[in-house]
């Protein structure tokens, strides 16, 4: 890992050790929101991302738009189902949180990963939130407190917060 304040360069990036987190983006529907979830994978070095079902891909011009360059280096992969993508993911030996309001959920603040394990975070659709089978095959679910009228937070805003609260307790 990069001692503090370090950057690593975009060829460096798949040389270095990246933290064991992926971003499992849920049908989303605005490219920026996905270019803004590269912008913070690139941030916290992340493991990499899921583009699931109609989540656009790069070079899309929406993702460039606010990935400016990080969807060149991050790695992605897509996925036409989430629930496919989340099932492929846990087979592999990763945990599966979808961050969601739920009856079920624990608060972020709350979670508390530890540095061996590997997570995945499922954000999901800007209008429809993640998909009820996909939050039935998560391990946790995940939720943000939120006191506003509206009770909701733009996604890729949520995916910064996220991986900030994960990257408080794996980072090494």
């Amino acid at each position: 890992m990069a001692p503090r304040g370090e950057r690593v360069t975009a060829e460096a990036f798949g040389q270095v050790p990246r933290l064991s987190l992926r971003l499992v983006l849920d049908n989303l529907r605005s490219g920026q929101n996905v270019g803004a979830c590269f912008r913070s994978a690139d941030a916290f070095r992340i493991d990499g991302l899921d583009l699931c079902g109609i989540t656009c891909h790069p070079p899309h011009r929406d993702i460039l738009k606010s990935a400016l360059g990080a969807s060149s280096h991050v790695p992605w992969t897509a996925h036409e189902s989430t629930l496919e993508a989340v099932q492929a993911l846990q087979s592999q030996g990763w945990k599966v949180a979808s961050v969601e309001q739920a009856p079920s959920s624990i608060a972020l603040d709350a979670w508390r990963p530890a540095p061996t394990e590997r997570w995945a975070l499922v954000l999901g659709n800007e209008v429809r939130g993640v998909q009820p089978e996909v939050l039935d095959a998560s391990d946790a679910i995940l939720e943000m407190p939120q006191f506003g009228v509206k009770q909701s937070i733009n996604v890729s805003v949520c995916a910064g917060i996220a991986l900030w609260q994960a990257a408080l307790t794996m980072r090494l």
